[in-house]
């Protein structure tokens, strides 16, 4: 670790919690959830022609559970074209590379993976798909599923700020407004400036040339700025290229890098900060984010540690010194490429400009843990969600403890509540810890292993952790190109999606009919800092008594392996 380093991680921090704030303060003026009056935007005019062509009624509100089954019909229907267009590939125009289609199970969990907004990628994206595929399925999935997450983030708020209410919003209006009023114009600035700093954007095919050695090379090329943009932006993390940011087309430059890192963190950020704007207690707004950054900034201390002190074998045994730079790029540095593995996870993009793969055991093990966790700020939209239910269950918990009725914002917390934020905790784990076991226990799950031992098992476990955390990286020495992985990673990507959307709705339903409760000397204050404090126990502990086993099978066992190995 070096001063250098550490005062870039400052500077980058900083410009997070302004960059969120901006987002939040635009985001209270373009999607209000009180009052529902949305101010004329500059793309009004497209989201009227789309209301009409879909026949559409703004003005009509749905209940919790209309709005769920408008979620599972959009997304439904955006994984049967999108499946569809991937399995006719071939035929389709802008092709030039003449890439034939994927596989069925392959097309099956490409489409889940991006309309649940995972992007996990068992493909190599520049041999494997053709522009036609990457703008039309891929580049615009992550937007709608992006959007998704944003909008049942409205949803569960309001059904926080409204009394006496049986209706949560409009599902499709929403959606929509999300697309044209946020993601569209953010991903616009974003492509063009991606674009001036030398990320391509192009129709023409694959460029052959022959370099200084006289050795012919393929050189692949495409629309990547578009799709770069929101793939950082939504936190969906699915690359144009196999090799994701650590593509010099991807992300060409250290700047590059740095947008790329503040383009993650910006709307998940802002949301809650929005949060707060929304039920009008800034305070709260600002007790979440700071326990949350404090989480954020100790895992990148403790990646940034790891991989600077580097390999202990190596310098026991062959006397290399120095930070490990297995897997990682040059261009970056570790203090970059800490930041940048801390946030996609804890942020829940996926995106990489190294190989987790190639990560030091315990830098591995805090990626893991934050998508364990899966609240440290999370994925747009999701990321809120989780972050309310994790309050509801420490509002729960903390009312037991006192003795006082749980509330939360004014709304009395009852068993209802409580078990749907249960179940939605719950589902997490269960799709970690028991597909693990099934793979570990399969010939099939096996059978794609890259290395054995310790490390093979954390390959397996990141998958599933990435998986149900909607967050799409990987440990890059498991094959998950198989049937049995293509499958059952699907599975997991649905179910670690919908399940806890739907139980947060049907919690949005039920808060929004309650009226407010008058605050009394015995309310339990929840924007305090101690609370807070609360909060964030609740989460580690129960992190630590769901995976602290596996994890100490995987990347602390290694880590333990590794030292003693290396003569410590």
């Amino acid at each position: 670790m070096s001063v250098n380093g550490w005062m870039g991680i400052a500077v980058l921090l900083v410009l997070m919690m302004g960059i969120g704030l901006g987002v939040g303060t635009y985001l209270e003026r373009v999607l209000p959830v009180q009052g529902e009056v949305r101010p004329r935007s500059l793309f009004g005019r497209l989201e009227t022609a789309i209301y009409r062509a879909a026949a559409i009624n703004p003005r009509v509100e749905m209940d919790w559970k209309t709005y769920m089954k408008s979620v599972l019909a959009a997304n439904l229907m955006m994984a049967l074209v999108g499946y569809l267009l991937l399995r006719l590939q071939g035929r389709l125009p802008l092709n030039p590379a003449k890439v034939s289609a994927p596989s069925w199970d392959l097309a099956w969990n490409t489409v889940v993976s991006f309309v649940t907004n995972t992007n996990w990628q068992n493909y190599a994206g520049e041999s494997a798909l053709s522009y036609w595929s990457q703008m039309t399925v891929i580049t615009y999935l992550q937007f709608a599923s992006a959007a998704t997450g944003i909008a049942v983030a409205l949803a569960v708020v309001r059904g926080l700020v409204r009394q006496k209410a049986r209706t949560l919003g409009n599902f499709w209006v929403d959606w929509v407004s999300v697309q044209t009023r946020v993601l569209l114009p953010f991903a616009l600035i974003l492509g063009f400036v991606f674009i001036a700093l030398g990320v391509p954007q192009t129709l023409g095919g694959p460029v052959h040339v022959v370099g200084l050695s006289g050795v012919g090379q393929t050189i692949a090329r495409g629309p990547v700025a578009s799709l770069e943009a929101i793939k950082q932006l939504g936190t969906n993390g699915g690359g144009f290229f196999n090799a994701n940011s650590a593509h010099p087309f991807e992300d060409p430059t250290p700047l590059t890098a740095v947008l790329e890192i503040l383009a993650m963190t910006a709307i998940p950020l802002g949301l809650v900060f929005y949060f707060g704007r929304q039920i009008k207690n800034h305070r709260q707004a600002w007790v979440i984010v700071t326990y949350l950054m404090a989480l954020l900034i100790l895992g990148i201390f403790l990646i940034y540690q790891s991989q600077s002190h580097g390999n202990p074998w190596l310098s026991q045994q062959l006397g290399i010194h120095g930070p490990n730079y297995e897997g990682q790029e040059w261009r970056f540095g570790p203090a970059l490429s800490s930041v940048f593995t801390a946030v996609t996870t804890a942020f829940g993009t996926g995106a990489v400009n190294g190989m987790h793969d190639s990560l030091m055991p315990l830098a591995g093990m805090v990626a893991l843990v934050f998508m364990m966790l899966n609240v440290v700020f999370g994925g747009s939209g999701v990321g809120l969600i989780n972050i309310l239910m994790f309050l509801l269950i420490t509002v729960f918990l903390s009312g037991l403890m006192v003795g006082r009725t749980p509330e939360m914002f004014g709304k009395k917390i009852e068993a209802r509540e409580i078990k749907l934020a249960t179940v939605a905790m719950l589902v997490h784990p269960f799709l970690i810890l028991v597909p693990t076991a099934v793979a570990l226990l399969t010939p099939a799950g096996l059978k794609s292993l890259g290395n054995p031992g310790l490390h093979g098992f954390t390959e397996i476990l990141y998958a599933f952790t990435s998986t149900a955390a909607n967050n799409g990286s990987a440990f890059a020495g498991l094959n998950g190109n198989t049937l049995f992985y293509n499958l059952l990673l699907g599975w997991v990507m649905l179910l670690g999606r919908y399940v806890s959307l739907i139980a947060m709705l049907a919690i949005a339903g039920s808060l929004a009919e309650k009226a407010t409760i008058p605050e009394t000397l015995g309310t339990l204050k929840t924007d305090s800092y101690a609370f807070g404090g609360v909060f964030v126990g609740v989460v580690l502990i129960v992190g630590a008594l769901t995976f602290f086993p596996a994890l100490a099978v995987g990347p602390i066992g290694e880590h333990l392996q590794l030292w003693a190995q290396s003569g410590h």
